[in-house]
């Protein structure tokens, strides 16, 4: 089985490396040429990976990949993804989050219709939600421009699902975390900054919204529900998560207290980290992931924060 994976420097991409590695698979990345390559995330399986340039905002470069690959698998981790960000630029975001899956799928379209395509949705198209726990049903009312664009993702999937035959599916994703997570996000901020704290190379850590409630999983179990769901013989799009929440200042407690530190004398509420709207509240309703895929978490909340937590005072020691 040959995989391309977009977004293969990213967290996800390279728990999906590695799994489909393991699974015996022959797996490409597309990479974005940049004048500063990060690839820190993939060093140690590069040289069993096949990259190749090319850029979902160019669909000529797209076609040109997927000719030369062939692949089987069609994973499009892409994205503009920091919600943050889209407020800033929330032209570039569309184009790349929302457009950037339309080339996509426009590619397969015209070079292998046989291609088996998964698309990475994400739990922020619920936003503002109209029921808790969310399913595959629950009505989307995203409050960012990365929810927007999202929601255009995933509905231009479904309709070339429908409309050209393509099996083609998303995976509706709650908030999944690791060591690999990147330092804008709010999970690496508080295990890195009650790292740094530890160390004695800060004293305080600024957050925004300490009550907003998310449904936090493992990144590596994650990857496995977007394999199983190109494995089934009906394509559909499944909600993955773990259906337990937890706050920010639940995060917070406990990465500080697996330091043997008081959070409550480092945390810092700074307004400048809230949100033009902010999603209150996600949960997964991941049922139907569990009956019809057999996909079942397996790194609860508090072990992933305390890895998180040890990988980062493992970086900060080694950088000193």
């Amino acid at each position: 089985m040959i995989a391309l994976i977009t977004g293969i420097t990213g967290q996800d991409g390279s728990y999906l490396a590695e799994f489909l590695l393991e699974k015996g698979y022959e797996v490409h990345g597309m990479v974005r040429r940049s004048s500063s390559e990060r690839f820190e995330r993939i060093a140690h399986i590069s040289d069993r990976l096949v990259l190749h340039q090319a850029d979902l905002l160019d669909q000529f470069s797209i076609v040109s990949v997927l000719e030369a690959v062939g692949p089987d698998e069609v994973y499009n981790l892409a994205a503009q993804s920091f919600v943050p960000t889209s407020w800033k630029q929330p032209l570039l975001t569309g184009e790349f989050t929302a457009l950037g899956v339309t080339r996509m799928l426009e590619a397969i379209r015209h070079v292998d219709s046989g291609i088996r395509f998964y698309q990475a949705s994400s739990s922020e198209m619920f936003g503002k939600v109209r029921e808790s726990p969310q399913n595959e049903r629950t009505p989307f009312y995203p409050r960012s421009p990365y929810g927007v664009a999202k929601v255009y993702g995933h509905f231009i999937t479904v309709n070339y699902r429908e409309s050209y035959d393509l099996f083609a599916v998303s995976g509706i994703l709650f908030n999944h975390e690791s060591p690999r997570r990147g330092l804008e996000f709010v999970t690496r901020k508080v295990t890195h900054g009650a790292a740094a704290i530890h160390l004695d190379h800060a004293r305080e850590l600024p957050l925004g919204n300490l009550e907003a409630r998310r449904d936090w999983g493992f990144a590596g179990d994650f990857v496995k529900a977007m394999w199983m769901m190109l494995r089934q013989d009906r394509a559909a799009d499944y909600v993955i998560g773990t259906g337990a929440t937890h706050s920010v200042r639940d995060l917070v407690e406990v990465a500080f207290s697996h330091l043997d530190l008081d959070w409550r004398e480092h945390v810092v509420e700074d307004p400048a980290f809230l949100r033009p709207a902010e999603v209150d509240h996600l949960c997964a309703d991941a049922s139907e992931a569990r009956q019809e895929l057999g996909w079942e978490p397996t790194v609860g909340f508090e072990e992933m924060i305390r890895l998180m937590v040890d990988a980062d005072v493992k970086r900060l020691e080694l950088a000193k």
